[in-house]
Order: structure tokens, then C-alpha cells, then sequence
């Protein structure tokens, strides 16, 4: 095993870790408010999933340094996040890539699960046809999985956020 793999193991096993720790020191009480306060965004269709992590389909993990995030209003989505693969029929220079603002054309609820609850979003940038499919737990934690037709998919690690007013 290369030393790379060993890193992209530690660093995987410390976001883990740092997650449980973090949850460890609430109270359950604390817990159900928490987990009420990201439905309430659900429900309402108004959220942003801050994103910290990607995950592309050819290279590494790695952090995301800088502010990125999904914002879904309604029957809008603003996506502004980097991406990383190979792109096939695409404008030249790239494109939009995945920083743009859209309707959503469908928007799918899987609802609850477990802790969890799954979201499809299915939009049209006017470059690519897009498939968003979010994840979001309890504890606000959020897997983005992006489905392109003119890219390779990608995927991210997020937070939603559960400022009030925003």
C-alpha cells in the first residue's frame, strides 16, 4: 500500500472519528432539536449544504478549501462547487460546470429512513442535464452525489446549515 492510500485512510477514519466525538458530548435532547430543525428546512425546501469534501470519479478525496455550497429555495437551485473528471461535449473552456442557477425540474422526497433522508433534484443547466441526489442525517451531516450527461459524476461531503433568517 502506497503511502497515499495510507493518508486517504487516516484522513477518512479522522473525519469519522471527529464526527463521533462531536456528537458525543450532546444531549439527546440537544440530538432531537437538532434533528427537527433539518427537517423543518427539508420540508420547507429551503436549505444550503455547505460543502467541505469531494470525491471524484478518477483522481482522490480531498478537502475543499474555500466557501462552496448547494442552496435549494423553493424550486431553485444555486450550486456553486468545484468540480474534477472528464467532461464530454462541453463548451469550450469548460462551461458552467457545476456552478450555476436553475430550475429544478423535479424534485423527489424519499423521506425518512432510519436517520436519513434522500432527495433527488433533477435539473436542466442549460449545458448538461443534471441529477442531484442529496443524503442529509439528523445530525445535519449531507452526501451529495452529482449525476452528469456530459461529465463524469462526482460526489461531496457537506454540512447543512441550521442558521435560522438566512
Amino acid at each position: 500500500m502506497t503511502i497515499m492510500n495510507h493518508f486517504k485512510r487516516f484522513a477518512v477514519f479522522a473525519l469519522f472519528l471527529a464526527v463521533a466525538c462531536g456528537s458525543l458530548n450532546r444531549t439527546p435532547q440537544e440530538e432531537q432539536e437538532e434533528a427537527r430543525l433539518v427537517q423543518e428546512k427539508l420540508d420547507a425546501r429551503n436549505y444550503r449544504i455547505d460543502i467541505d469534501y469531494m470525491i471524484p470519479l478518477r483522481e482522490g478525496s480531498r478537502p475543499v478549501n474555500g466557501s462552496y455550497s448547494i442552496t435549494v429555495d423553493g424550486d431553485t437551485i444555486d450550486s456553486h462547487i468545484p468540480y474534477i473528471g472528464q467532461a464530454r461535449n462541453v463548451p469550450y473552456g469548460g462551461g458552467k460546470g457545476l456552478t450555476f442557477k436553475a430550475e429544478i425540474e423535479k424534485y423527489t422526497d424519499g423521506g425518512m429512513r432510519g436517520d436519513r433522508r434522500t432527495l433527488v433534484l433533477q435539473m436542466d443547466n442549460g449545458e448538461d442535464k443534471l441529477v442531484y441526489t442529496f443524503v442529509i442525517f439528523d445530525n445535519g451531516a449531507a452526501d451529495v452525489n452529482v449525476h452528469c450527461r456530459n461529465r463524469d459524476n462526482i460526489s461531496y461531503r457537506g454540512t447543512l446549515r441550521l442558521i435560522e433568517n438566512e
